[in-house]
């Protein structure tokens, strides 16, 4: 066998794998729907090194943070909830928008976890960061894991309304959501990547936990 490197070979150097944030090369932008939660842009725009501009339409969101929580038995918290575009009643876990100006992530995160669990949490890490469909989205999800739990006094709860108030939520074994996932009987994204990620981090001893203020640069910034 020849000892020189493939051409089609991995490339193994020392750069680290990730995500690149690039300029946007906009041309033209146009807002051609506007809706309670987010806007269906059209844009123009060119590659690097293209002559010719791109068209394309997309969702422009503000993102959104998600909450794994973790109880001392190692039971996570997941929610069924109905959602109307998929005809279906999802087992997910807490989950929000970004929609307050200039709310941290992590700010956001304590206050759904809160208004959609009745949970407060003392300590919290970064599980994943994940975009939920960026081929039509601008959305951008950062999933915590929320530990150290107790409930919220009932007469201090959020009022819940509209699908949030049909809520039912159910505390599940990490091994048992594991499996649901691997099965493919439990379809939210950020429910299989925030379950997903926690098995992982388990393997390693859980160092590889991020600290809840770790950066975050995919968070949209035109939202």
């Amino acid at each position: 066998m020849s000892t020189h490197q493939s051409e089609h070979q991995p490339n193994t150097g020392a750069h680290e794998l990730g995500d690149i944030q690039v300029p946007a090369a906009v041309t033209d932008a146009q807002t051609v729907f506007s809706g309670a939660i987010f806007d269906i842009t059209r844009e123009t725009f060119t590659m690097p090194g293209g002559d010719k501009p791109i068209t394309r339409e997309f969702m422009t969101h503000p993102g959104a943070v998600g909450i794994l929580a973790l109880d001392r038995d190692n039971r996570v918290l997941l929610q069924k909830q109905r959602r109307q575009p998929v005809r279906a009643e999802l087992w997910e876990v807490p989950a929000g928008l970004l929609d307050l100006e200039g709310e941290a992530a992590l700010d956001a995160a304590r206050r759904e976890l809160a208004e959609e669990a009745d949970l407060r949490a003392n300590t919290w890490h970064v599980l994943a960061d994940h975009y939920m469909s960026p081929g039509c989205s601008s959305e951008a999800m950062r999933i915590y894991l929320a530990q150290d739990l107790h409930e919220i006094p009932e007469g201090q709860r959020h009022e819940r309304t509209e699908e949030e108030a049909f809520l039912e939520p159910q505390w599940v074994p990490l091994e048992e959501a594991i499996t649901a996932v691997l099965e493919g009987r439990i379809g939210n994204p950020t429910t299989v990547v925030g379950i997903l990620a926690l098995a992982a981090h388990n393997v390693h001893g859980n160092r590889t936990l991020r600290p809840a203020g770790a950066p975050w640069t995919a968070r949209p910034q035109h939202a």
